[in-house]
């Protein structure tokens, strides 16, 4: 029976780190996200104005193409685990890669809601300098990433300010 038991934990673990690792976004998937938009011409001699008797429309600025990831982490620590170096290196090759070659980016490190203000943010910004370091160790120039911290400030689900998904890393093309 404890046979039958081990012999079961032993394949359902090969198959979560199986389908986990099949999760993981590819380098090819990583470029399409990151890519900026084509350049259209220049509207800069156009002037918009709002009809008589209408309100005057402000276009929102576009949002900047971006990859949010959940890199693990040692507890209270900024030391990459091993299980998350593979995505960090396919973010290597995809910022390597001839479409994104010219562009910036900005590594940003954001944290659950536990714990303070000034520590997450500290963490948040050691987190973000460590997967800036990694990329760098993986032949990204140095000159095209912009480590920053971001604490709990920017939850991706604020319903829920301790959840896992708050914990990330978000690769944002400053382009």
């Amino acid at each position: 029976m404890k046979l039958k038991i081990f012999t079961f934990l032993v394949c359902a673990c090969a198959a979560l780190s199986s389908a986990a690792e099949s999760a993981l976004p590819s380098t090819d998937q990583m470029i399409e996200q990151l890519r900026a938009p084509p350049r259209t011409r220049s509207l800069r001699n156009l002037s918009v104005e709002a009809a008589p008797g209408q309100p005057s429309a402000v276009a929102a600025p576009a949002k900047r193409p971006s990859l949010s990831l959940l890199i693990q982490f040692d507890f209270n620590s900024a030391r990459v685990r091993p299980e998350s170096q593979q995505v960090l290196t396919n973010l290597a090759q995809a910022l390597k890669s001839n479409e994104l070659m010219s562009s910036r980016f900005a590594v940003e490190g954001h944290t659950d809601a536990k714990g303070g203000v000034a520590y997450n943010l500290k963490l948040s910004e050691q987190r973000a300098n460590a997967v800036r370091d990694f990329l760098r160790s993986r032949g990204v120039d140095e000159d095209r990433l912009f480590a920053s911290g971001k604490g709990a400030s920017e939850l991706a689900n604020s319903a829920d300010p301790w959840a896992a998904e708050n914990r990330r890393v978000r690769i944002v093309n400053l382009n």
